[in-house]
């Protein structure tokens, strides 16, 4: 097997840790697209009108940038409802993690944010997986197909 190659049960390991990968670009991208936004926002009104409708905008970009480009699959009204659990989770570890690095480890309140975002990251993975994929044994459509494919290529080959 190459690469992203995907296995009958899902994704490969290769596959799994380039999902990882796009999701961490994604985040990147996101929170480029956030801080842009509210620079833009900022001048025309009130700070904290300015820092929500960026991260609405944002979190709209993320679903969009994730289903097509992180998870591969097709958006959905009920995904699209769905998706800002993501960001309610990641901002619940966040501030969990913020404070007990803070308060019960002693860590610099400084760079205390940085290791808890990173902490959030699996979760807010699993969670946008579980979402965006419906659950489907963690693929998507494009993902199944590709699988199918993959078995069809076998059994032609073992023919031959």
């Amino acid at each position: 097997m190459t690469g992203g190659a995907e296995r009958a049960g899902g994704p490969t390991r290769a596959g799994r840790i380039g999902r990882i990968g796009r999701f961490v670009v994604v985040g990147g991208v996101n929170t480029g697209t956030f801080f842009g936004c509210y620079l833009l926002l900022h001048p025309w009104m009130p700070y904290f009108a300015a820092y929500s409708l960026a991260f609405l905008l944002s979190m709209v970009g993320s679903f969009f940038l994730n289903t097509y480009f992180t998870y591969r699959t097709r958006p959905t009204w009920k995904k699209f409802a769905l998706f800002p659990l993501t960001n309610v989770t990641n901002y619940l570890v966040q501030s969990v993690g913020l404070y007990a690095l803070v308060t019960w480890a002693g860590m610099d309140d400084r760079v205390a944010p940085l290791v808890a975002a990173v902490v959030a990251i699996p979760f807010t993975y699993l969670l946008a997986q579980r979402i965006l994929t419906s659950g489907a044994a963690g693929t998507s459509s494009t993902e199944r197909n590709d699988q199918a494919t993959a078995v069809a290529a076998r059994v032609d080959c073992e023919v031959e």
